[in-house]
């Protein structure tokens, strides 16, 4: 529990209306922010951007009432610290709370070593926030381990890119090239509920004469726009893919010059898939074979295509052999590499490419270097000023060092997310987070998780600050600070800076995030996610910059030559240096492997970790509702998105309901092997008989987490949120 913070008076509002993005999703939708004409709560209100090429001016609700999170009766307006006699979370000075992190960070490294201590970072934060903060485990405090929840979004397609391509960006290609294609399949998104903006993409596809394919278990908003819909069974993506690459070659459709001038590893890829006959398929999956063929077929017959996959085949415990599959299939037709063809991944948090590239992952360091290679440590070192043997090595993914909490990591500086709501097995990692010696919360708002901090560091919301993100384009954008924050909130560079002083190290943390950016563009250059030629000058002039980007002036892809002929002077002038212009389109000459060429990667199907029995013989899925996003903590705050989702649902079908005699909204009860879930039936044909679905947005009886599965991608450290077995029942007898 907490006493109640004096809330100020509202922010003064700027003259004009200034350019930024959207809070929420990948997207990273363009809007402009101006004075609010309604509320003196809330200072500001959005005006559509129809100039910014990714949504062109269209919002969705989350977007469109995002300042309502602003009110300083919803967010955090000063520092709390836990009361050692009351337990109770009381106001407290910023002087006071920073000292008591930093003194409960120092005393768990000085007791059991700088390992003791963890830090879990964020999708959402910027790429500022996400660099400093990797920084600042790594030079501060020295310890190792360090991840973020970005590892529970899109880390298996991040290792399946590169292990078939040799870099991991979301699309290798603009969302403007998807209209243009001729056949995309869609597997396991939802577009119209988690990015509506992006759904036009889709329906101008099909204006254009292109074909659509959406793989998803049930029958969505998204689904229901698609020329061919197949519903597979949860869990058994992979052995869809497989089956359509093996009706690839039986029916003669590999693209057999591609396969041999720009890939290897084909023959073993081969083996895999035609060990994956169509009727075995069907039986996995629940696929007819004659769906099956139409599929194969209506993608083929495309001249060009792109698979596009979401958390649907990559929140598995098989999650990267799954999305391999599919690029797979993709490089057996050639259409990888090609204008208009191509796999890309759907990445859903706000910054979540460029939180994955940036050195708040456990094994990685800015510009997406590995934490283990010498080269790499050399060189951030340099950029860092320290020795690079004073770097600790890679630490544990995120659901181990959550479930660490409390045993060997004993005190945790969390910055943005809020895992009571959103890890698996949630009841447990509650459990993890309340046996700390020490917690310490960044957010702006009270969180479940920060309701469990021992400080709580209240800081600035996306339109009070200044910085960077990256969208699932791999377009680097800036957001422009369009108020002032509340006397009381600091920004998490201020937090950082602050506690890096009290921990000894003054120099190296600015809190200027231009400053902050011009040195990751150093930290960066060379490495795969190259950021130096991006300034914050060109993000202002232009509609964002596409990654990988050399340093401004370097030359690379659209310079002029080192000289060219004076007009009429008969003798060179001096050389022209133009800036980089970014890489809008990856691969059309080369993969980023060694040898050039993409790789097939040989997988076959498995089962899920967790497989139905007699006790437990439904499969549950999770995924999330239009109008609330991710574990809620912002969203939840809004009156608006809560009037349209007030609360968790148990999505099944009339079979099921029958089966176990329950009516539309009676409460039912959802069993796991990890806990208990309760919510009222939403009973629709539009899911599988064996199948329910739990949207994981809320904390309480209603929270879908405390039934999932943490089981582990062996590659990507992926739990396997999608698909677990289940028992559904009422929630109490009739009378």
């Amino acid at each position: 529990m907490s006493e109640a913070v004096t809330t100020p008076a509202a922010p003064a509002a700027p003259a004009t209306a200034v350019a930024t993005h959207c809070p929420y999703c990948a997207l990273q939708c363009g809007m402009s922010l101006r004075p609010s004409a309604g509320s003196a709560e809330v200072p500001l209100e959005v005006v559509e951007r129809p100039d910014f090429p990714v949504n062109r001016g269209a919002l969705c609700g989350k977007g469109r009432t995002a300042p309502a999170v602003l009110s300083s009766r919803v967010r955090l307006t000063g520092p709390l610290v836990r009361c050692p006699d009351t337990g109770v979370l009381k106001s407290a000075s910023w002087e006071e709370a920073l000292a008591a992190v930093a003194e409960g960070l120092s005393r768990t490294r000085a007791d059991h070593g700088p390992d003791a201590v963890g830090v879990f970072g964020g999708g959402g934060l910027t790429n500022e926030k996400a660099y400093t903060l990797g920084k600042f485990a790594r030079v501060v405090l020295g310890t190792s381990q360090i991840d973020y929840n970005g590892r529970f979004c899109m880390s298996s397609a991040a290792a399946a890119h590169q292990r078939a391509f040799g870099l991991d960006r979301g699309l290798p290609f603009p969302l403007d090239d998807v209209p243009r294609t001729g056949c995309v399949i869609l597997v396991g998104s939802n577009l119209a509920e988690t990015m509506p903006p992006a759904l036009r993409y889709l329906t101008e596809l099909r204006a254009n004469g292109g074909k659509l394919i959406v793989v998803d278990p049930r029958r969505t908003r998204t689904a229901e726009q698609a020329d061919l819909h197949l519903a597979p069974r949860p869990g058994t993506d992979l052995a869809l893919a497989l089956g359509l690459l093996h009706l690839v070659v039986a029916e003669g459709r590999v693209d057999e010059e591609f396969v041999r001038e720009r890939t290897e590893g084909w023959e073993a890829a081969r083996a895999g898939a035609m060990a994956h006959w169509p009727e075995l398929v069907e039986r996995i999956t629940g696929v007819p074979v004659p769906l099956l063929r139409d599929a194969m077929r209506m993608f083929c017959d495309a001249e060009s295509g792109m698979v596009l996959t979401a958390r649907g085949p990559e929140q598995q415990s098989k999650g990267t052999d799954t999305v391999g599959a599919w690029i797979n299939l993709c490089l057996a037709t050639g259409r990888a590499g090609r204008p208009l063809s191509g796999y890309g991944c759907l990445t859903g948090q706000g910054n979540g490419q460029g939180g994955r590239e940036h050195g708040q992952k456990a094994d990685q360091l800015p510009g997406y270097r590995k934490l283990d290679d010498p080269a790499a440590r050399a060189h951030v070192a340099g950029v860092w000023g320290v020795d690079p043997d004073t770097l600790p090595g890679p630490g544990r993914s995120a659901y181990e060092l959550l479930d660490a909490l409390g045993g060997e990591v004993k005190a945790l500086l969390l910055m943005g997310s809020n895992p009571v709501v959103s890890a698996p097995r949630a009841a447990h990692i509650e459990g993890r987070l309340r046996a700390l010696d020490f917690l310490a919360v960044a957010d702006v708002v009270l969180s479940e998780t920060a309701e469990l901090a021992d400080v709580v560091l209240p800081v600035t919301q996306w339109a009070e600050e200044t910085g960077t993100t990256t969208n699932l384009e791999g377009r680097v954008l800036l957001r422009q600070r369009a108020i002032t924050p509340p006397a009381g909130v600091r920004t998490d560079l201020e937090v950082l800076h602050g506690l890096a002083a009290l921990l000894g190290r003054e120099k190296g943390f600015p809190t200027d995030p231009e400053e902050v950016f011009d040195e990751l563009r150093r930290a960066s250059a060379g490495g795969p996610a190259d950021y130096s030629g991006i300034s914050y000058r060109r993000l202002r002039e232009e509609n964002g910059v596409f990654w990988p980007c050399p340093e401004e002036g370097s030359g690379g892809e659209g310079a002029l030559p080192e000289s060219t002929a004076g007009e009429g002077a008969g003798r060179p002038e001096p050389r022209v240096r133009v800036p980089h212009p970014g890489s809008p389109r990856l691969f059309l000459d080369r993969f980023a492997t060694p040898s050039g060429r993409a790789r097939f990667v040989a997988v076959a199907h498995r089962a899920a970790a967790e497989e139905t029995d007699a006790d437990y013989p439904v499969v549950l899925t999770t995924g999330r509702v239009v109008a609330q996003y991710q574990s809620g903590a912002q969203t939840r705050r809004v009156a608006e998105l809560n009037a349209a989702a007030p609360g968790a649902f148990v999505e099944l079908h009339p079979r099921l309901a029958e089966r176990i005699g329950v009516a539309e909204g009676e409460r039912v009860a959802v069993v796991s092997r990890r806990g208990r879930a309760v919510a009222p039936a939403r009973i629709t044909a539009a899911i599988r008989p064996d199948t329910v679905f739990m949207p994981f947005h809320w904390p309480g009886e209603g929270r879908a987490n405390t039934l999932t599965n943490p089981a582990l991608d062996p590659v990507s450290r992926m739990p396997e949120f999608k698909t677990c077995a289940v028992r559904v029942e009422p929630a109490s007898p009739r009378p």
